[in-house]
């Protein structure tokens, strides 16, 4: 195989490295490349203990990018487990569907423990999950064990029988699954806040309206509606701005007119009683800006 490839090459070296650091198989798991393809591996796992896995022997295939370990790896299933699709490139942290979560120092070796971890957590609709009951899950723990690949032959030899030393591997796939999972939150959150603060970057800015702005159109306002003293017809036509109308807006121009340092008259109180009759006005006129 090594006349093959580009032995300069850092995913060839990489790949090399961890097949020979793999080459010996465990009890929890095993995995080689094909004789043919340094970039397609076929890897066998033992279904995590105290769960709907347990006694299950499943195999899949892991195919890597040119550029591994840059990119992660896509992985499949080829035995029926209820947890994972068959022949579908699972969705889980260390997979290709989310290289922000993917990090360089990470193995095949990892990967393996990462979903053997992850078997028992829910698949909340990602792509390739499954959500078998646990009697089914069970029925086809036990049916995996006769399944036969037409490369690696039959699987349920290609790992070791379990020791006492079972129980440090499940405690190291747990804590794994538990570290993938965080980071996987934490790259969702994150790009959550990128995608909200794309759209407030973008989204279009209303101008405050200037209360000096709206003063001409208030004087009209006034001089169009206040345009008879109390007992006059309100809809007859009028020439002139009544004495309301024009004390009011008069006050309007003295009020946006003053400096910021004038301290502001007395108002008399034949001014408060117009007052009283202009803010009656506004209030029925609710609308106006």
């Amino acid at each position: 195989m090594e006349g093959q490839y580009n032995l300069r090459s850092p995913a060839v070296k990489r790949l090399m490295r961890e097949a020979q650091e793999l080459s010996n198989p465990t009890e929890q798991y095993f995995a080689q490349p094909l004789e043919d393809n340094l970039f397609e591996w076929h890897f066998t796992i033992r279904g995590p203990s105290d769960s709907d896995f347990d006694g299950g022997i499943y195999h899949g295939r892991i195919i890597l990018p040119p550029d591994y370990p840059m990119k992660p790896p896509s992985i499949m299933f080829l035995t029926t487990n209820g947890r994972f699709e068959c022949f579908t490139k699972i969705c889980l942290s260390i997979s290709k569907h989310h290289p922000e979560s993917w990090q360089p120092s990470w193995s095949i070796r990892t990967a393996l423990l990462a979903i053997i971890g992850f078997m028992p957590s829910p698949g909340h609709g990602a792509i390739g999950s499954l959500d078998y009951t646990p009697a089914e899950r069970q029925q086809l723990a036990k049916k995996s064990r006769t399944y036969r690949c037409e490369i690696c032959g039959n699987v349920c030899d290609k790992i070791l029988p379990l020791t006492s030393k079972s129980d440090d591997s499940k405690q190291e796939m747990m804590d794994l699954a538990a570290q993938l999972s965080m980071v996987g939150e934490k790259e969702k959150i994150s790009r959550q806040q990128r995608e909200l603060g794309d759209c407030v970057a973008t989204a279009p800015s209303t101008p405050s309206a200037s209360p000096l702005s709206n003063t001409a159109d208030l004087r009209q306002r006034i001089n169009s509606n206040i345009s008879a003293e109390p007992g006059q017809d309100s809809s007859a036509p009028s020439t002139a701005p009544s004495e309301t109308a024009t004390v009011a807006a008069s006050s309007l121009d003295s009020t946006t007119t003053a400096g910021p340092g004038s301290a502001p008259a007395a108002p008399s109180p034949r001014f408060q009683k117009l007052m009283g009759r202009f803010h009656n006005l506004l209030v029925s006129h609710s609308h106006w800006s």
